[in-house]
């Protein structure tokens, strides 16, 4: 714009970026800035999107003179490339001209015999050659000034180059201790906001009234109050009830059982490349991370299929569970696999591959711990992979996810949707419960690291019995043991019997309940506690320790290792069979992102293809959507539409034409 009023910020240049949920900032390189605030995340979102899409559309409508120096010099440059691109054009016509006459010279002084016209043939071959010798003289110092130029021109723009990275540089920097000075002064408020707090509690003990809010501001800082609590059971009880063991002290048949097969330990250590994440991240706020087009820097070399698979880590809670003759102490050992597939993400920050439309992944570890396991993705928007698993030693397993992802800038969240199920058949039970979501914290700056939040209702509908599991987030200010999860199994009657408590990433346990009471706190009746008395607490699950190495392994469990590992037998769709993941396996990231790109931009196409035929389809002839090869789209009756699995995999397998079309 060549005329502006004053306070007015020119949207070509403008710098747009997010400070919190509701903020955002517009400036001009630090002359002006504006702090605006929107009702809403979704409002600033959409007031980004619209800003950015004018930005953009700024950008080109811009005119040619508006560039500055440094556009009018490259432009100035060109023009002088080009018009000596156009001299040596010319000389290298000419040289063709007078080389094919001075060819026709020669040949004819060839023919000619040695007569009076001999001299001034001879003379005429001269001139030619001459002819040529300048002009090729002429071609030689245009392209030597060509060079000259080209060189000089290159130097001035490796400087410039070299200017901008500094520049780039030195943003990131900035960028970096901005955020570290934001977090210093989030935390130092926080702490101050504490003390301030503490302080009104002790005058408010004096008898001095304290501000209301005051008191909202100290109920903020202070941690979540636990829902129960529990205390020692009276010695009657345990000499009554002598400990009666559950079903863990039995046998565990995969203590038994020689493995058939020897599965590899170790993968090729991880290459040490570095990458510049904030570069990637910047124009990802706000957008679905399977959206995303990300390098194989940040995954790990499994699909979501496989990791989906590891779940199974912990089978032998089932096989536990499925002796049991208690619907309630078979729920103790469900609560507890529940948790159990949060340990492998500890220190797992890298992400899974998105598993191809129809892809597959067999786990058959029928001869080694009983179970057979299939999943198939069945959806690509929104991603969604079907699971499900064969034992022989009573339970099925089965669930269908969709996982929605959203980056926030500081932290990634992820949100696992779908239901899981669990079957036993001596008793039919029949057991459902949901994930919780995942946060991955410090995405722009510092380590980062994981952390499981939410709840969990473990619902067994043939009997009516409940878990209800809360995994505690984690906070700066708690005194709490970090990762905490806690959860009452309760009858259809609302009476508690078991109480879990432990850590997502380590350990649980879990004790009798002999007598509940309500008690309010600090003597008074508003705020009521219910206090189990519970019998000693006994472990239930512990997280297997990781494979020597594992800190170079991407932090992979002993499973994780195998998932990957080569099988005969398996479907071509199998995840085994990607050659992106391979690759990156292999340490050839390079090569991965190559292939990765190629099958992504492969799918894309193919989605397109089914888009415009269904537009194409008319209401007599509809288009059908996506059929699963080995999972029907059915009625399931605790939980509606689903994806259950067919049996015919097993049938077929060996002969895949069917998953090949």
């Amino acid at each position: 714009m060549g005329h502006t009023c004053r306070g007015t910020i020119n949207l070509a240049t403008a710098n747009i970026s997010v400070d919190d949920a509701c903020n955002f900032v517009i400036s001009n390189g630090g002359l002006q800035t504006y702090h605006l605030k929107a009702s809403c995340e979704v409002e600033r979102q959409r007031w980004i999107t619209a800003l950015e899409l004018a930005k953009a559309k700024a950008a080109h409508m811009e005119p040619e003179s508006g560039g500055g120096s440094h556009n009018s010099d490259v432009q100035s440059a060109l023009r002088t490339l080009s018009s000596k691109v156009e001299d040596l054009s010319t000389c290298n016509d000419l040289i063709s001209k007078h080389g094919s006459a001075l060819q026709r010279s020669l040949s004819e002084l060839d023919s000619l015999r040695l007569t009076g016209e001999a001299g001034d043939k001879i003379r005429q071959v001269t001139e030619r050659a001459t002819l040529f010798r300048i002009t090729s003289n002429a071609m030689i110092n245009a392209c030597r000034d060509f060079l000259a130029l080209a060189q000089a021109h290159n130097k001035r723009w490796q400087k410039a180059l070299q200017a901008e990275r500094g520049q780039r540089v030195r943003l990131e920097e900035t960028l970096e201790q901005l955020a570290k000075q934001h977090n210093h002064l989030e935390r130092a408020f926080r702490g101050a906001a504490h003390a301030n707090a503490s302080a009104d509690i002790k005058s408010k003990k004096k008898g001095e009234a304290s501000d209301e809010d005051d008191e909202n501001e100290f109920f903020d800082a202070m941690e979540e109050a636990p829902e129960f609590i529990t205390v020692p059971a009276d010695p009657q009880f345990h000499k009554s009830l002598n400990e009666e063991p559950l079903a863990m002290s039995q046998d565990s048949p995969s203590q038994d059982l020689v493995p058939l097969k020897k599965r590899r330990t170790r993968i090729p250590d991880k290459p040490n490349y570095s990458l510049n994440l904030w570069s990637i991240m910047k124009n990802c706020i706000g957008k679905e991370l399977s959206k995303i087009p990300m390098p194989v820097n940040f995954n790990e070399p499994i699909s979501m299929l496989q990791r989906l698979s590891e779940d199974l880590e912990y089978h032998e809670l089932l096989d536990k569970a499925a002796k049991c003759h208690s619907s309630l102490e078979q729920m103790c050992y469900v609560a507890a696999f529940s948790v159990s597939s949060y340990s492998t993400t500890i220190y797992r920050t890298g992400k899974p591959f998105n598993p191809l439309l129809g892809e597959t992944y067999e786990l058959d570890r029928q001869r080694e711990s009983g179970y057979r396991s299939l999943c198939e993705q069945v959806s690509h928007h929104p991603p969604a992979a079907a699971h499900h698993v064969i034992s022989d030693r009573g339970w099925t397993l089965r669930q269908e996810i969709t996982v929605a992802s959203k980056f926030r800038g500081k932290y990634l969240s992820i949100m696992p949707l779908g239901t899981i199920h669990a079957i036993f058949e001596k008793s039919n039970n029949h057991y459902t419960w949901k994930k919780v979501t995942t946060t991955v914290h410090n995405i722009i700056v510092g380590k980062l690291w994981i952390d499981q939040s939410g709840e969990i209702d473990v619902v067994n509908h043939t009997t009516g019995d409940r878990c209800h599991l809360k995994f505690a987030p984690y906070s700066y200010f708690s005194r709490d043991v970090a990762r905490k999860v806690t959860g009452v199994v309760m009858d259809k009657d609302g009476k508690a019997h078991y109480v879990l408590s432990g850590t997502w990433d380590e350990k649980m346990e879990f004790s009798r309940v002999m007598q509940s009471s309500r008690r309010g706190e600090n003597g008074t009746e508003g705020k009521q506690k219910t206090v189990y008395q519970t019998l000693k607490a006994r472990e239930v699950w512990r997280r297997n320790p990781l494979p020597e190495g594992a800190e170079t392994m991407y932090y992979f469990t002993a499973l994780a290792l195998t998932l990957n590992e080569p099988e005969e037998g398996v479907a071509p769709t199998d995840s085994r069979h990607r050659p992106d993941q391979r690759l990156m396996e292999e340490g050839r990231w390079d090569e991965a992102n190559v292939e990765k790109q190629r099958l992504e931009e492969k799918q894309r196409s193919a989605r397109r293809e089914k888009e415009r035929d269904r537009d194409k389809a008319t209401a007599s002839t509809p288009h059908d959507s996506h059929q699963a090869c080995w999972f029907e789209r059915c009625e399931d009756r605790t939980t509606g539409e689903q994806h259950l699995f067919s049996r015919a995999y097993y049938k077929q397998k060996r002969c895949w034409d069917s998953c090949m079309k």
